[in-house]
């Protein structure tokens, strides 16, 4: 969706500051947070494409306003809720009040390196052969999305070239919405810098991006 968290390009924020051997971690909050969402990740109640659309459909005055892991964990109290794992008063209360329902399944800590290591794969057999191949050039369409979506706005009606054929993959604009994986092909784009942010950019400057078919017209 064109929301807060897409700010690729946008004016305003002045610019990205790189903190020199920044630690994974600024607080033990944060280490405990992300270990919450990927365990709550891994009992499959709900996918990535989801988790993510949690957490960009923050209202736009609270996504700006928190950290990183403050964003992860204000949508993943919003999607324990929505799913039924948790109710507002125990969020208010911050602990457990009720018996909590069974969940698909449970990450042990001792699985927890496996796991990681086996990742969750998202490659798909196809439906259709690709539309585009090696060298096709291409057009980002310029979309106004209503929902999740992994195309930068940034590109939106810009012109580039398809580099690579990734395969077929879930296509995270359904699976977010819960209309299934609906798999569709996956092409890495090289755009012109000049091409996206015009004549102030670096004239040798190339931005690629991993876009799926149903974001591409031919050109």
């Amino acid at each position: 969706m064109n929301g807060a968290h897409d700010l690729g390009g946008m004016m305003g924020f002045g610019p990205v500051v790189a903190e020199e051997n920044e630690p994974y971690f600024h607080a033990e909050w944060e280490r405990r947070a992300f270990a919450i969402a990927l365990a709550m990740g891994a009992t499959g109640e709900w996918s990535l494409d989801e988790s993510r659309s949690r957490r960009e459909s923050l209202p736009p005055q609270q996504y700006l306003s928190l950290s990183y892991y403050e964003i992860w964990l204000a949508a993943l109290q919003q999607i324990l809720t929505d799913h039924g794992l948790v109710q507002p008063d125990e969020i208010e209360a911050g602990r457990s009040l009720y018996e909590s329902r069974p969940v698909k399944r449970v990450l042990k800590g001792e699985d927890v390196t496996a796991a990681l290591k086996r990742g969750g794969p998202v490659n798909r057999d196809p439906e259709a052969p690709a539309r585009f191949a090696v060298g096709d050039f291409v057009s980002a369409k310029n979309m106004n999305p209503t929902g999740h979506t992994r195309i930068p706005r940034y590109v939106h009606g810009r012109p580039g070239v398809i580099e690579a054929v990734q395969g077929c993959h879930v296509f995270p604009d359904s699976n977010a919405a819960g209309k299934g994986e609906a798999p569709k092909w996956l092409y890495s784009v090289a755009f012109k810098g000049t091409d996206i942010w015009g004549a102030d950019s670096d004239p040798c400057l190339t931005v690629r991006v991993d876009l799926w078919e149903p974001y591409l017209e031919p050109r």
